[in-house]
This record gives C-alpha cells, structure tokens and sequence, in this order.
C-alpha cells in the first residue's frame, strides 16, 4: 500500500504541475482487476489489494483460453464480468475541474467513484467522459474508481471483441473557466495554394458562479513548433454558460498533408486570466482538400486519385483488442509498403490513437459507426438472420437510446484527424430490415436461405428493375423501423456536427437502397462486392457518386476501378486476418483468413499480388510455388499454363490460393511457380537454365505462371519496369540447423509502451530461412517486461496467446515485449523442446530516455 500511495503522490504532483502544458494525461498505469463479479464492489469500504494488477489498455478475453464450446463468431473466445478498480490521490484542487476520459470500455460498463455511480454506456466502440468534480475527496483524502465491464453476453457481435478497458484512459483537469473535453475544433475551409483560413472553434464553459472574461490566445504552430499564424481576443462569458467562439487565421504558403507527406500543424489555445496561462490545449490537424466528383471520382489536394483501401477490424491477433500503438505501427507500415492508402474502420469507430498513427503514416481513414441500427444482426450466421437470442442480441436493444450519444461522440473526439475523410453510418443494414431481400428479387423473402449469388451477382440486369423495387416497396407492410427514416436521422447527426467531410455507407443490397431512401440521405454510395455492377448503377443513377466500400483482394475488383473514372476506388477484405465471424462447424478455425496480413502480421500471397497492382513507382517481384495436383492452374495442352476452372480469376474468392512461399518439393514433381509483379516482361530461370520469357499484357489474371518439373536448386525471375530491372529468387534449403531472431528495433523507452516484435526463423546450415518444415518454438526472456504474446499466424492454432510457445507457419513466427517503467537490459532467445535447435542472443535496451512519469 505503501508503494501504490507513493505512486499515487508522484502522478498527483507530476499532473498539478504540468496542467498547463497539456490538456490530458495519461491514467491507463496501476489498475486493479479481477474476472469476477459481486454486489459489495461498489462500495467504498471494499478493499480490491487482492486483485491482480493490470496496466491499461486490458482485454481480458484474449487472456483467457478458446473453447469449442464458445461461439464462433467472436473467435470461441469468453466473456464475462469484469471490475477494474484505481486509488488515487486527486488530482484536482478545490477550486478545479477533474474529468476521466474512457477511448473505449467493452461492454455494457458502469462507473463508480466513491461508492457513488456515475454513470454507464453499453456501446463498446464510442468514446464516453465523466466529470468527477463533485465525487472526489480533495487534498490528501484517497479516492477509489470503479468500472465495471459486463461481457457476459459475449456472442454480441458478428467478430472478436475482446472484453475490458481495452483503449486508453485519461484524466483532464481544468479550472473553473475551462475548454471542455473535445471542445476545438479546427478546420481549412479556405485552401488556396499561397494562403490558406484555418478556422478554429472553441468551446468556452463558465462553472466559477460569476461571469467572467478570459483572453484566449490561438498560436498555429508548424512541424517544428515555429508560429506561422496566431490570434488573441478577450472573451466575457456569463455564470453556468457555454460559449462557441469561432476565430480564422490565414496562414501563408500552407505545406499541404498528403498521403507521401503527412504533414501536421498544431493548433495551440491558450486561455488566460490576468496575465496568467490557466489552460492549453494543442490540436494536430493538417491541410488538405478533399473533393469527390461523381464522374471522375476522388480528388485529394486536387490531384485524381484512386483510393487503394482495406478493411480493418480491431483486434491484433496476439493483442486481442487491446493493441499497443507501436503494434498497429507495424502493421500499417507494411500495408503502406504495398501501396495500401486508405482504412476502412469495420465495422466501428476507430480508437484515438489509431487515428494518430494514421495522420502521422498517411492513410485516408474512413471511420464507421455502427454495424447495426434498430434491429439485430445474426451473429452465428450473418446475412441468414436465423437466430437472435439473449447473448446475441447485440447492441441494436441500446440504439435507440445511445445512437446519437454515440455518434456525436465519436465525432467530437476524432473530428479533427486529417485522416478522416468519410464518416460512414453503417455497414449492410439492409439484412435487418425486413423487405430488403424480396425487394432486390435476389432472395425469396418468405425463404431466406434462397438466394442467388448475392456476392458476386453476375446477372447482367438486377433481377428486379427500379420499377419494380418502388411497387414493391407500395405494397409492402408498414414496419415498426424504417431504414431510410434512420438513416435520414443518422446523416443529419453527422452533417450537424462536421460538413468537412463525405457521408458513406455500405451497402451491400443496393438495388432497394436506391429506393427507400437510404442512399439519398449519402453523399458517397459504397458497394460491397458490386464490381460486375458499376456499370449499370452508373447508368441509372447517373448523379450519385459510387465507390467500393468492401470488396475482394483479386484483380478483377481493381480492374473495374482502373477501368472507371467514376468509381473513386476499394476497400478489400480485409487487409488483416481478423478473430471471429466463424461457424460453430468450423472449429478450431478461430479467425478469417481473408488478409493481405495473417494474424501475426505476416504477409501472404495477396500482399505481394496487390503491391503489384498498387505500386506504380516501384518494381515489384515475388515468387510462390505449388504443386500442380494442389494448384487452381495447369499445363495445357500447347504447354501454356491455364486455369483448371476456366473463368476462376474472376469468381476467385476471397481467401487466397493455397501457394507455398518455399522451393522444396520431391524430384521430377510436377508444379506451378507463380509470379506477381508489376514488371512488363518476366523471365524464369531453373538454376541458370531460362523457362522462356512472358508479358504482363498477356496475363489476364495479372499473374506470370510457369509449369516446372521440380529439381533441387535455385529459381529465379528477372524482370523490367519501366526499363529498371529487378530479380527475386527462391532457393531449396537444407535441414533446420537453428533459429535466427530478428527484432524490429533495439532500444525502447521504460514507458509501459513501447513495444518490439521479435520473428523467429528456422534456418538452415547455411543460414537460409526454412519455410517448409515447421516446429514448435520456445522464447525465453530476461530482463523487466510485460510480455504481449506469441503467434505464428495459424487461423486454426487454438494455443493461449499468452505462452512463451508458438508453432510456426513457414518456418516464422512472432513474440511481442512491452517495456515497463523500469529502464533494463532485454535479453531474447528461443530453443525447440527436445531438438538440439538454439537461436542467436537478441539484446534490447529499455532506458528512461524520453520518459513522460505518471
């Protein structure tokens, strides 16, 4: 206890003495935490010393073990019911103001201060604030917070979740005459290439009981903290009112924020009183035009270009949902590395911090809201809606009542991210609104596992014509929810808080959202899974601006966005393999494997297949092999290699083929070597021997294929862009001799934060990385840690995270280590339990270089 109220002491001065300098500090170190649940945890005079201690973000579920006798659709995970529990000193003196900041809590959570409740919030994704003022014991007395998350309906969602205080919390303290919580709001609605407005609203609340006035100063400040712009005004406010006060300054020579140069301002507002500085904020935002047309589709900064999108839930494979920043780091790096530019956040509204990173990479984010509205999904079977039960019900029970909250929310905390460029209200809706399916003529609506291939959809007319849809739509029964009377609601929320930005959805029966209203309440008409249809909506719904908002990661989905100036781009699913949204039947498969990434970050096939298609400036070759009994193609008979289902590479699915990134395979067997690159010309060459030359242009899938008689040696493929060579190979390796560690940095701060990702590598005698042969791998650690969890990226492994052990997947896989607060010497190994395999030594400094101390 001792030690806890030291801690409690440090964090209160360190706060008090810097609330000038910030207007948050982090409150995510020193949490208590127990998977259990009672009515006395409420009280003040419980004592929570037994709990076990946790560091925010948490997930609890991703702790604890898959069991086949869990659902499917949230990854065979469990739920349950969590507290959390923090003493501290206040932070706050008698005459200020103490708010707590929750990024996100999942799920159904109330929070409690001092025995007493402040409040709850069902939704798990939407950001949520409290004002403690009145609840904390001042000066020296101690104070107790309690949250409690109630996950025990854990199949709530058609995907992983986790459970728990999962993103950020933190505390903002203010005086009486205070910028609230997400109380700025900075926009560029004037952008010329000399000059540009930037336009600053703040929000000004007077709590002190008398009218006052204060001086509020706006410095805009660039990358490197120099004042390019700044405005001062004396302000009066009267007792208990909030004021907006609006300010415009024109900045010269604006550095634009780009996708290849995201460059960010701050915006800092200082309020004064008498000449004393008693508050500042500093807002990041960035420059950018963003214009869509619905002829020519997307302009960023006024130059056309394509929108080179994925999907991406929240979760991180090892991680859960509580990801570390320096995780998505990674993740989102390499998908800017295979000319990925945009994020679709499926199906919720992105974390904070995410949104960071995002700014700072150069990614267009479109942020989405909510994947249900009145009425329930099916989480065990998705579009079927088969069963909705008490633990599957979801959060559409809590949409009328939290829908606006929400979403307002949502916005006021992530408004000003450059990075956002579309919010969207939905994601395919139309299952849960009855007369979707029978509108569309896809499904019979009295039959709902009658269907036609609703996915791909190859019909060259929908099977109903507009007409057809609206006479439908007459004679059907008026029902309790509407979907376009919501999302008519939905939109002028949004619009009512930013007109900066797109309005989307996606939508995945278009043909009756065309007709009920939806779409005339967007600016941008997503499509999921539309491609062979852009032609026909363009053509009758000429003045709608279209794109795809969820497609699948094959050529074709590109080809029909190269092909139309309308269509402004793709969202593919996914960019990463993601927990959840299985079947029951389907165990032990735990998470969907339809990523450019696995689970653990890794690429696939896909990856390089896509970075073909996206990386303009840049040569790109990669090479996969298979054997021809288990490829899609083969031989024929004039010795070119074909598809064994004609037509394949436009009905491919979204799972990638079955290729083998390794060349090890039996003598005289038969193979496909597959080649994705860029290069208008590929030759193949069988240790030094050439296999013959081919073109791009003749490739109508976009991959180069050969048929090779297996012999052990070396392949390799040399090509030319653009008059630039490049060359990649693949070698058959030897027996696995070792491991060999890598790490992706060699220093970390003792900031309970950073984190390194270590690859271990079966390699073989001469060091060469050992792709076919797989074994279980043991990492052993020394040094202060918090250790984040192993993966090889398996979909079908149900092994804990949590173990020091993992089966690799291509002879690779991965460990994660947070550092603490405790600046130490880390020191990695790894080792194969009964096999004389040992791995280098990988040494990590943690120091207290750059600390911020709670």
């Amino acid at each position: 206890m001792n030690v806890l109220l030291k801690t409690i002491a440090i964090f209160t001065l360190c706060l008090t003495s810097s609330l000038v300098m910030a207007q948050k500090v982090s409150f995510n170190k020193d949490w208590l935490f127990t998977l259990n649940d009672s009515v006395e945890y409420t009280l003040s005079t419980y004592s929570t010393e037994h709990w076990r201690k946790v560091n925010l973000p948490h997930d609890f579920s991703i702790e604890q073990d898959f069991e086949k006798d869990n659902e499917g659709c949230t990854a065979f995970s469990s739920g349950g019911i969590g507290w959390y529990s923090k003493r501290f000193k206040s932070p706050a003196l008698i005459n200020q103001k103490c708010f707590i900041v929750f990024d996100g809590v999942y799920n159904n959570a109330e929070f409690w201060l001092n025995g007493i409740k402040l409040g709850s919030h069902p939704y798990g994704y939407a950001p949520i604030y409290f004002d403690l003022s009145n609840y904390l014991n001042r000066d020296d007395a101690e104070n107790i917070l309690m949250v409690k998350v109630d996950h025990s309906r854990y199949a709530d969602s058609r995907w992983y979740t986790g459970g728990g205080i999962y993103r950020n919390v933190d505390i903002v303290v203010t005086e009486n005459v205070y910028i609230p919580v997400w109380g700025t709001f900075v926009t560029t609605p004037n952008i010329k290439n000399t000059t540009t407005e930037v336009a600053i609203q703040i929000d000004l609340i007077n709590d002190s009981g008398l009218s006052q006035s204060r001086k509020i100063q706006v410095d805009i400040l660039d990358a490197n903290n120099k004042v390019v712009g700044n405005s001062v005004q004396e302000v009066p406010i009267q007792n208990s009112k909030k004021k907006v006060i609006k300010t415009k300054i024109v900045m010269d020579k604006p550095h634009f924020w780009d996708l290849n140069d995201p460059y960010l301002y701050s915006a800092k507002i200082t309020l004064i009183e008498n000449g004393k500085k008693v508050q500042e904020n500093v807002t990041r935002f960035g420059v950018r035009d963003i214009h869509f047309d619905k002829d020519k589709g997307f302009f960023l900064n006024g130059r056309n270009v394509k929108i080179k999108g994925v999907c991406l839930h929240h979760d991180a494979g090892a991680v859960g949902a509580a990801v570390p920043k320096d995780v998505w780091r990674r993740r989102l790096t390499l998908l800017k590395e295979a000319g990925c530019n945009a994020i679709r956040s499926a199906h919720n509204p992105a974390s904070d911090e995410f949104l960071d990173l995002c700014d700072e990479l150069g990614f267009l984010v479109q942020n989405e809201f909510y994947d249900e509205w009145d009425l329930p999904k099916d989480k065990r079977y998705n579009m079927h809606d088969k069963e909705v039960d008490f633990i599957t019900r979801g959060h559409a029970e809590h949409f009328q009542h939290w829908a606006e909250i929400d979403l307002k929310n949502t916005m006021l905390s992530s408004r000003n991210h450059p990075s956002i460029f579309q919010w969207s209200i939905g994601n395919e809706i139309e299952w849960t609104y009855p007369g979707n399916r029978g509108a569309t003529g896809i499904f019979k609506e009295t039959n709902k596992d009658d269907k036609m291939d609703w996915t791909l959809w190859r019909t060259e007319v929908p099977p109903h014509t507009p007409e057809e849809v609206r006479k439908f739509w007459k004679n059907y029964p008026e029902q309790t929810f509407n979907i376009g009377a919501t999302a008519k609601k939905l939109a002028e929320w949004t619009r009512e808080m930013d007109s900066t930005r797109y309005i989307t959805a996606n939508c995945i029966l278009p043909t009756s959202s065309f007709e009920t209203g939806y779409t005339d309440v967007l600016d941008v008409v997503g499509f999921s899974y539309k491609p062979h249809k852009y032609d026909y909506f363009k053509e009758t719904y000429p003045n709608q601006i279209m794109m795809g908002t969820e497609n699948v990661p094959r050529w074709y989905e590109w080809k029909a966005v190269l092909e139309r100036d309308f269509i402004a781009g793709v969202f593919l699913w996914t960019g990463i393999d993601y927990l959840g949204e299985r079947r029951a039947k389907e165990w032990p498969l735990k998470a969907t494997p339809h990523g450019l990434l696995d689970t653990a970050g890794f690429p696939r096939g896909s990856f390089y297949m896509f970075k073909s298609l996206w990386r303009d400036d840049i040569p790109v070759m990669s090479i996969y092999t298979q054997s021809a009994k288990h490829s899609i193609y083969k031989e024929g008979s004039n010795g070119k290699v074909v598809e064994k289902k004609k037509g394949y590479w436009e009905l491919a699915p979204r799972e990638w083929q079955d290729v083998n990134p390794y060349w090890n395979y039996k003598n005289g067997e038969e193979t496909i070597v597959e080649v994705y690159s860029n290069c208008e010309e590929v030759e193949l060459f069988q240790n030094g021997k050439s296999l013959g030359k081919q073109y791009l242009k003749d490739q109508e899938d976009y991959i180069y294929k050969w048929a090779v008689t297996y012999k052990k040696g070396k392949l390799e493929a040399r090509g030319t862009k653009n008059g630039v060579p490049s060359k990649v190979s693949l070698e058959t390796t030897g027996e696995v001799t070792a491991i060999r560690i890598s790490k992706d940095r060699s220093t970390m701060v003792a900031n309970n934060a950073d984190v390194t990702h270590f690859i271990a590598q079966l390699v073989d005698k001469k060091g060469r990385a050992v792709k076919k042969s797989e074994e279980e791998i043991t990492f052993e650690i020394q040094g202060d840690h918090a250790f984040l969890g192993t993966d090889g990226g398996d979909t079908r492994k149900i092994t804990n995270y949590k173990k020091h052990t993992a089966t690799t997947v291509n002879g690779q896989c991965l460990m994660m280590i947070q550092s603490t607060d405790k600046p130490t010497k880390l020191i990695v190994t790894a080792y194969v339990n009964g096999k004389k395999l040992e791995s280098n030594e990988v040494i990590v400094d943690i120091n207290k270089k750059g600390t911020i101390t709670q």
